[in-house]
């Protein structure tokens, strides 16, 4: 296995980690008891929880800029990697939005879920329509865009008990990620427009 695999391989381990940590409740408990930064007035401040949840979603997305990177770099692209490293970012990034709005103060916005949920899914069927015609649609730079701001907004958001302004600036974060994932899953929709009516 390449590293590039591996590391995306240590992107996938690490899901399920979070998930323990999280539903686990004889652990999470005792995570939560443990206060690690205090909060402003009306907020709990950030828990042991929360740190370690951040900490691994932090790690988790390191390796996907990683992984890239190294692969294109050192010629080690394969077709395992095209395949898993997109599905890891996602499962990554909506294991992390739905701990999150099931945190009452992160203010995770249900409706941004949703509608990135939804962008996912119809890029997922246009890859395999274009991918039917033996057409491959390069990822564009909106797409990477709409990556690396949803990772920053939910590391913001994770906190999200400490302050209110923090708390608004990862709201306003998530509300951009939300706009770049819709136009680019409109880009992704007129790259592919040619096929896609041929297809009709």
């Amino acid at each position: 296995m390449t590293l590039p695999n591996k590391l995306t391989m240590l992107r996938i381990i690490l899901i399920p980690v979070m998930l323990i940590l999280w539903f686990v409740k004889p652990l999470k408990e005792i995570l939560v008891g443990v206060l690690i930064i205090p909060g402003a007035e009306g907020f709990d401040g950030m828990n042991l929880l929360m740190l370690l949840e951040l900490i691994i979603f932090a790690i988790a997305s390191f390796t996907d800029f990683l992984d890239g990177n190294i692969a294109r770099k050192r010629n080690l692209v394969t077709t395992f990697g095209k395949f898993a490293d997109p599905l890891a970012d996602k499962m990554l990034v909506f294991t992390a939005m739905v701990l999150l709005m099931l945190d009452n103060q992160a203010n995770m916005p249900g409706w941004v879920f949703v509608i990135m949920l939804i962008r996912e899914f119809m890029v997922s069927g246009i890859r395999m329509v274009v991918a039917s015609e033996g057409v491959v649609i390069a990822a564009a730079k909106l797409g990477k865009l709409k990556t690396a701001t949803t990772m920053v907004a939910i590391i913001v958001l994770f906190f999200s008990h400490t302050c209110l302004p923090v708390q608004i600036i990862g709201q306003v974060l998530m509300y951009i990620a939300c706009a770049l994932t819709v136009v680019s899953g409109i880009e992704y929709f007129w790259n592919s427009r040619s096929v896609i009516l041929k297809s009709i």
